[in-house]
This record gives structure tokens, C-alpha cells and sequence, in this order.
């Protein structure tokens, strides 16, 4: 039997006894984009109501699957804030529990914040009526997991051990017996570490601070983009195959979606537009390649 058709069976069987694993992680992923989405219309309303509606409204952060931030540059008033950023969440039909900090941009102190649960006492949500200095801040919603979040969705949990033993079995034998030459990289998917600090042909990267700096523009990327970045600038000059970029820049969730690469790809591309000395290509049938120039 060919072994590509074992190894998907093993997977099935896989998928089969662990239940609703699998489609607890796509929930996990249209959670996350709706969250993103609720938080990103919350800064617009904010803004709009304080008479901004020409500033940019910055990316949204995934810390973990649970917390976001986005950066809040301009003044905000805080007493529109639990009104609209329930409404936003309502719309999005995201009915967890959640708590909300805003932090000071400069040391991470938390200024103001409350509980979800607030929301329904008469006297409000706590540090009502009190007023932010104009700064910069961090607005974070940190949501309360599910239950299911933290159980094996089956009662066949028992099994799962055994069929990702015979998947990667499976998955060794087939992987010496293909004729492709592999042409992933050597260094583990989870090191992806370069310095705090590097230049990406005539850009510059600060991967703490998740900043890229483009001819004139700075860019501030997201979790995902930053570590898809660090990613390229480690290996550049190389290719890197669709699956290793999924299983390096995504699998620590235990989200995996095959467009998700194309689409960070685009972004990353825009933000390097006007570098000359930086390209990244697509390579057909195999991944991506970042070419930089000297």
C-alpha cells in the first residue's frame, strides 16, 4: 500500500477518537478572528467619539489564544470604553467572560481596568469617571477560557498516544521512501531566535519590540507577522517549504490554515515594498523564499 494512504489513514482513525479536537482548534481560530475584529472596531468607535477620524488604527496583538491588545496612541475617553466594547463583542456573537486592562505604552503599568461582570452593578465598572492623561496606551482583553478548553474533547483521550505514535511512524517511513528533495532547513521550527535587533537588506527588524523599520515608514506587526518575519530573516536566501512555515509559525496553537501563509506573506510584502534590497518570492509547488541583496 502507498504509504501517503497509510499515513492518512492513521490520521483518520487519529481524528476519529479524539472527537471534537480538531474542530475545537478551527473554533479556536474563528475566536481569535472575531476577537481581532471586536477590539479593532472598539478603538475606531473610541476615536470617532473623541472627534479623531483620520488616525490609523494599529494592528491588533495575539499574546496567547486568550489575550489581545492594540496600541492606543491618540486620547480615548475611558467611560465609552465597556459600553463599546460590549457592543463590538455582541456583534461578533463572543459571549466569553473577559477582563480589561489599559497599560501605560511606556512601563506596562496598569492604569485603569475591570470585569466584565461589572457591567450589570449599578454603580458601574471600576475606575469610572475617572479620566486618562493623554499618552499612549495599551488597551488588553484578556478572555476567560472555556471549559472545554482545558479537557480532551473525547472519552477515548486514552487512545490518542498510541494513534500519534503510528502517525509519525507512518509519517518516517513515507518521509525517506519520497523522491522530493527536502529542502527545509535543518535548525528546529521552534527556534526561531535571531538578534533583538537585525537588518533585513536596507530595512531594519527589532523582533522584541515586533517593529519593522521600511525606508520611511515604521510598521508595527502583529504576534503572527513578527514571528513569520523572524522566520525569514533567520533563513534568508532560502526556501521554505508551505508545511514548515505552517508548522513554525502556527502549530503552537494548534491552528493550522494553508491560506493563512499566503496571506501574512502579503502583508509582509507591502511592508517591504520600498526596500529594493528585500524580496520575497513565491517558489510553485514548494513555499516562499526571501531573497535579500547586498
Amino acid at each position: 500500500m502507498d504509504f501517503r494512504k497509510i499515513v492518512f489513514l492513521v490520521l483518520f482513525i487519529e481524528l476519529c477518537f479524539s472527537g471534537n479536537g480538531v474542530f475545537a482548534n478551527n473554533e479556536q481560530f474563528r475566536f481569535a478572528e472575531k476577537a481581532n475584529l471586536a477590539l479593532r472596531r472598539t478603538a475606531h468607535l473610541l476615536l470617532l467619539k473623541n472627534g479623531d477620524s483620520l488616525s490609523t488604527i494599529p494592528p491588533v496583538k495575539q499574546t496567547d489564544p486568550n489575550t489581545f491588545s492594540i496600541r492606543m496612541e491618540h486620547f480615548f475617553d475611558y467611560e465609552e470604553l465597556p459600553a463599546l466594547l460590549k457592543q463590538s463583542l455582541e456583534m461578533q456573537n463572543v459571549s466569553r467572560g473577559y477582563n480589561v486592562m489599559v497599560l501605560n505604552c511606556a512601563d506596562g503599568e496598569v492604569k485603569l481596568g475591570y470585569n466584565f461582570l461589572e457591567l450589570n452593578q449599578k454603580d458601574g465598572v471600576a475606575c469610572g469617571g475617572r479620566r486618562l492623561e493623554k499618552g499612549c496606551y495599551q488597551l488588553k482583553v484578556s478572555f476567560i477560557p472555556e471549559n472545554n478548553e482545558t479537557k480532551t474533547a473525547s472519552g477515548n483521550w486514552w487512545l490518542l498516544p498510541f494513534g500519534s505514535a503510528l502517525a509519525g511512524l507512518g509519517f518516517m517511513v513515507w518521509n525517506k521512501t519520497r523522491h522530493k528533495k527536502d529542502l527545509r532547513p535543518t535548525s528546529p521550527a521552534a527556534n526561531i531566535t535571531i538578534d533583538t535587533r537585525t537588518r533585513i537588506g536596507a530595512s531594519l527588524f527589532d523582533i522584541s519590540n515586533q517593529t519593522l523599520i521600511s525606508g520611511d515608514a515604521t510598521h508595527q506587526l502583529t504576534f503572527r507577522e513578527a514571528k513569520l518575519l523572524a522566520l525569514f530573516a533567520k533563513n534568508q536566501n532560502q526556501v521554505l517549504d508551505r508545511d514548515f512555515i505552517l508548522k513554525s509559525v502556527w502549530e503552537d496553537e494548534g491552528v493550522i490554515v494553508g491560506r493563512s501563509v499566503d496571506v501574512f506573506v502579503s502583508r509582509l510584502r507591502k511592508m517591504l515594498a520600498s526596500d529594493p534590497a528585500v524580496k520575497i518570492t513565491a517558489v510553485h509547488g514548494v513555499g516562499y523564499k526571501m531573497e535579500v541583496f547586498s
